[in-house]
């Protein structure tokens, strides 16, 4: 049994947390993902979610998903170099790496294990890595895990990355690999890749890019950042958890020795289930409809102008950019939740983002557009969003 004085604890860290407005609040969805949700008998516009090309509840995957159970089952009971590997995985590895351009794939349960357990297999004390201060938690913990020597660039600082890159360099590392997201999801910014992959190639280092806000509607026919800036990556992750149908399921793309490593020591690959059938079919399904969304992307892109657009003309503080990741800056956490609450009781869903998910005082509203809304969701939402901002004092 727990220490009644641990407990205590515990419950007083939570209720210091709740002080401060920092505490979390889960919803309970009714209803499928989509533009619109059911949340306790009410129909609300979703506003928050990472379902850019409006998959999460397209028929054509929920299809999918049945068809591969009937025929493989529910689930796979074991690690994959046991007992664990289908038919439907290897597709599915090989037609992600078709889709992006690399040797192979491997697939994880989520890509936070990719990320997880990408660095620790590959480098070691001879070598350093090079993050970017904004990278995400997964790519962080992942570095943590290795033994390379860390070095670590102000966000999307070239000059200081390269200030880096000489240190390893001078520092006598025998491998460098510079790791970064290709979208970084708090601000809707995206990283620098062809200045990245010039200072890479100009000090022999290599790259890799964490493609999650970006795969399936960035760049041609979607293969995400590095070919939205028309330039080569060393190494890939990402998810199928976002526009490729929302469901969960992370991959590493590379180079056929990096592919082949990490099934033989990446710790998340050999420790955890092998994803179901129904998730792997799914996304074979939703590659299919990514390589020819050329029209969901086109409404994707023309949401995110209208979306930003009406709300700059409202008197909203936003951060510049073109992703369709939009987030309202609002300042501090309370006010942060006060006006997704004004925001909820005018019928949308969206969600305050405040510490330790960013830094104290940047407490936001991200708002995220998919090509599923309408015109007339989107008004309607910009309507919400100014009558919620007088009423909070969010507008002035």
């Amino acid at each position: 049994m727990a220490d009644q004085a641990f407990l205590t604890h515990l419950s007083e860290t939570l209720a210091g947390i709740s002080a401060e407005g920092l505490m979390k609040r889960e919803r309970l969805i009714s209803s499928a993902q989509g533009a619109h949700v059911q949340i306790g008998g009410r129909r609300m516009l979703n506003l928050c979610a990472n379902n850019y090309l409006g998959l999460a509840d397209d028929p054509r995957l929920v299809t999918a998903a049945k068809a591969a159970m009937d025929g493989h089952g529910y689930g796979m009971a074991s690690v994959r170099f046991i007992c664990g590997t289908q038919d439907l995985h290897w597709q599915l590895e090989t037609r992600l790496a078709r889709f992006l351009g690399t040797d192979d794939s491997i697939l994880f349960a989520a890509c936070f294990d990719a990320n997880g357990g990408l660095f620790e297999p590959l480098l070691d004390a001879q070598d350093a890595v090079i993050s970017d201060s904004l990278n995400h938690a997964s790519i962080i913990d992942g570095i943590r895990l290795c033994k390379a020597r860390r070095f670590r660039f102000q966000n999307n600082d070239m000059a200081d990355l390269e200030a880096q890159l000489i240190a390893a360099r001078e520092g006598g590392a025998r491998f460098i690999l510079i790791a970064t997201d290709g979208v970084f999801s708090m601000d809707g910014t995206l990283a620098n890749l062809p200045e990245v992959t010039r200072l890479a190639a100009k000090y022999g280092a290599m790259t890799m890019v964490d493609d999650c806000h970006a795969t399936g509607f960035m760049g041609p026919q979607g293969r995400g950042t590095p070919a939205h800036h028309g330039v080569k990556v060393d190494i890939l992750t990402g998810t199928l958890g976002k526009a490729l149908g929302g469901a969960l399921g992370g991959y590493i793309a590379g180079p056929q020795p990096v592919i082949d490593l990490l099934r033989q020591r990446a710790r998340p690959y050999l420790f955890s289930n092998a994803l179901p059938p129904a998730i792997v079919g799914a996304a074979l399904a939703a590659l299919d409809i990514v390589e020819g969304a050329d029209d969901l992307r086109a409404r994707l892109i023309e949401n995110a102008r209208h979306w930003r657009a009406g709300l700059t003309a409202a008197g909203f503080r936003l951060l510049p950019g073109s992703h369709p990741i939009i987030p309202v800056m609002v300042g501090e956490a309370p006010l942060a939740q006060s006006f997704a609450a004004a925001l909820d009781a005018r019928g949308i869903m969206v969600s305050a983002f405040f510490f330790p998910v960013v830094p104290r005082g940047q407490a936001r509203i991200r708002t995220q557009m998919n090509a599923a809304l309408t015109r007339e969701d989107l008004d309607f939402a910009l309507t919400a969003f100014a009558e919620a901002g007088r009423e909070t004092g969010v507008l002035a």
